[in-house]
């Protein structure tokens, strides 16, 4: 056959391999930067080329930007007909299928998506109904109980493993946590709502319980290919199976080495396990790297090299030459701060600009001490991650009215939409949805209700606005007009900030008018909401450019010129609650792999030797493991240094009395005498007696 596009031209040897491997069974295993998403862009585009038609191929991603940016490069590369290929998030995808076989289940197609947060609202209106938040001992915070729930699901584990794995101080409580679940369960499928791990745990049950539904599925998707292989959880696996099990042509590309999120339950050993679950598989691994120069790579081999379960690769670059990544050890955060700044401000000199310039760290706190290093420098800086629009409360205030049209027993969004009236409370607002849940029009009833003096006028303007937004109007039109009910209550409850909130309004506006029906603008407003508020993207757009601090978490997939880890400290990165569990430190390594393969031109990793810790004070740090295991592989900053990671000298374990001794913090003392084999009481000159631990406290004999 004669292709339009030159494939062995345009690819390397292993992305020509997952190309041309249209039939069966592929693991692609893809190292980083190693152009994971031109392999299935082109994958696509062959495919289409060999005559599938698209609307047959299913590429599940797991943002819908990605999918939509791959079938645009896909249609730019071959032709239109790319773009009409199935795209998106198992999340999307899940609930797409469940509008069409949710019947199945006992749900109608009107059901309505909860975000994260309405799924805790929920959780702790049922939490008050059982009388679980008026006891005397503490029970969790609705957050916390819907970790909780979320991870039991995710996992397929029960709540008694999540609990005494991540939250050993509430089982006391796992009986009240599992009545609590049940509820739950119950009163979303009462009220016709599903949140995020429902779409996932409601498509599997479908799948799983009728194979009539897996043989439609088959026929209607002949190609499955997964991005991101590595975060998906044990439900996603086992969807993938059940849609593909009709035909097994099933792509997957992922790198186990890149799998850190365990915590929203991705399973590391999904990717380990794939050959197993679809037998004949063909691995092909993608080893060639275009973004990072030798010397950075070589770093990023060792630290992989050490992990226990893996596939081995080594990724390697055609580019030529390229800095040794850099080690600088601190005295203090505040000496890590001025190093990093003095660095940037080099780098800028250098012709870097800010925007190509990253400091990745394990949690955000370690930040801290050099954003305020940053701002005495004038250096401007963004700090990655923020509060989505949808999670903003007057959004939600507009949403929930929005939610009713769809479905009218949503309990959660008539008690947000009847506690914004004035006169109305918590008791008076489940006294109404008592009266509205057994109405069989809770909007004309509500126009019918009986109400008290102080909220009746409230109440009509809330039933003629219904009455409004029920006509046939498009999402644009019945917005302007909940804006014009919605903005007294607005300047009312937000009056500090409204006039900067009414932007968000306005943005939500903006959205709606590419929407022909409300259930379709809910739906993506909730499955894939938009980043951030106005106020936020205002702030990103006054600066030109911006250095970039951030988690590594929220760094995955992104890349600059120069990269900066810091605070690379035993108990820091790996963190502290890793320490002593095999499997979490397995995941630090990996964590650790991700930050340092953001780099293109230059890494420096930086580590404090001391820093300050609430109750304990001023304390030494161990270097990261992570950096024993790649020494050889960095240069120290200062050259002069004979050893690399200085062991930290041997405290004696005895002063004797009359020993002068110096403290980092309290300076000079004497020692009075050993309080214990590890304590020890000085007299300091200015601070006075103190007793000291020997561990924490290093002493030097002056």
């Amino acid at each position: 056959m004669k292709y339009r596009i030159d494939y062995a031209n345009e690819l390397n040897p292993a992305q020509l391999e997952a190309v041309r491997n249209l039939f069966g069974p592929v693991l692609v295993i893809a190292g980083a930067g190693s152009g994971k998403t031109r392999t299935l862009v082109y994958r696509v585009a062959r495919l289409v080329e060999e005559g599938v038609p698209p609307e047959r191929i299913l590429l599940l991603t797991f943002t819908r930007k990605a999918a939509r940016e791959m079938l645009r490069r896909a249609a730019i590369l071959l032709d239109e007909k790319c773009e009409n290929v199935s795209g998106g998030t198992f999340h999307s995808l899940a609930h797409l299928m469940l509008r069409q076989y949710g019947y199945l289940i006992g749900y109608s197609r009107n059901f309505t998506i909860l975000d994260r947060g309405d799924a805790e609202d929920a959780i702790n209106l049922l939490r008050t109904a059982l009388g679980l938040a008026d006891r005397k001992r503490r029970f969790p915070r609705k957050e916390t109980i819907a970790s909780i729930f979320s991870m039991a699901v995710n996992k397929r584990i029960s709540l008694e493993e999540v609990v005494t794995e991540e939250y050993p101080h509430f089982l006391d409580d796992l009986e009240d946590l599992a009545r609590l679940f049940e509820h739950y369960v119950r009163y979303k499928q009462e009220h016709q709502l599903m949140d995020y791990d429902d779409l996932l745990v409601n498509w599997y049950r479908v799948l799983k319980g009728f194979p009539e539904v897996r043989r439609e599925i088959g026929r209607r998707f002949e190609f499955i290919m997964v991005d991101e292989y590595q975060d998906t959880n044990a439900l996603q696996a086992e969807i993938v199976r059940f849609m593909a099990e009709e035909h097994g042509n099933v792509m997957v590309v992922g790198d186990d080495s890149q799998s850190i999120y365990a915590f929203r339950g991705a399973n590391f050993k999904n990717i380990i396990k794939f050959p197993k679950l679809f037998p004949g598989t063909k691995i092909i691994k993608l080893e060639e790297n275009y973004r990072s120069r030798q010397p950075i790579l070589d770093l990023a081999n060792t630290v992989i090299e050490y992990a226990k379960e893996k596939y081995t690769k080594c990724l390697f670059t055609r580019l030529e030459g390229g800095n040794i990544p850099v080690l600088y050890k601190a005295r203090d955060e505040a000496d890590q701060s001025r190093f990093i700044a003095d660095r940037i401000l080099e780098l800028r000199e250098e012709g870097v600009p800010l925007s190509e310039i990253a400091v990745l760290f394990r949690s955000a706190y370690h930040s801290f001490d050099l954003e305020l290093e940053l701002a005495k420098r004038n250096i401007p800086f963004v700090k990655q991650g923020g509060m989505k629009l949808i999670e903003t409360a007057h959004i939600k205030d507009v949403v929930a009215h929005l939610r009713l049209l769809v479905n009218p027993y949503d309990m959660l969004a008539w008690n947000r939409v009847l506690l914004l009236i004035e006169g109305i409370g918590p008791k008076t607002s489940k006294r109404l949805m008592e009266y509205l849940k057994v109405e069989d029009d809770p909007f004309e009833a509500l126009s019918r209700y009986s109400a008290k003096p102080s909220f009746a006028k409230g109440l009509n303007k809330l039933a003629e606005l219904f009455g409004k937004l029920r006509q046939k109007l498009s999402p644009e039109e019945k917005l302007a007009l909940l804006y014009e009910y919605y903005e007294p209550i607005f300047e009312r409850v937000y009056y500090d900030d409204h006039p900067k909130r009414a932007k968000d309004l306005d943005q939500l506006l903006a959205i709606a008018h590419k929407y022909e029906t409300v259930e379709d603008f809910l739906a993506d407003l909730a499955l894939e909401p938009p980043e951030a508020s106005v106020a936020e993207v205002e702030a990103l757009e006054n600066e030109d450019e911006k250095l970039v601090l951030s988690t590594v978490h929220s760094a995955k997939g992104l890349e600059w010129h120069s990269v900066f880890v810091i605070s690379l400290a035993e108990g820091r990165f790996p963190s502290s609650y890793a320490l002593g569990k095999e499997e979490s430190i397995e995941e630090e390594r990996r964590l650790f792999y991700v930050a340092v393969t953001r780099a293109k031109e230059n890494l420096f990793l930086t580590y404090p030797a001391t820093y300050y810790s609430p109750g304990e004070g001023r304390i030494f740090s161990k270097p990261s493991r992570f950096l024993e295991e790649v020494k050889d592989k960095l240069k120290p900053w200062y050259e002069e240094e004979t050893s690399f990671i200085e062991e930290e000298e041997e405290v004696s374990s005895s002063f004797k009395p009359g020993e002068i001794v110096w403290h980092p913090i309290f300076g000079e003392g004497k020692v009075k005498r050993m309080a214990d084999i590890d304590k020890v009481v000085v007299q300091f000159t200015s601070a006075g007696e103190r007793t000291l631990h020997l561990k924490f406290a290093r002493l030097e004999r002056l």
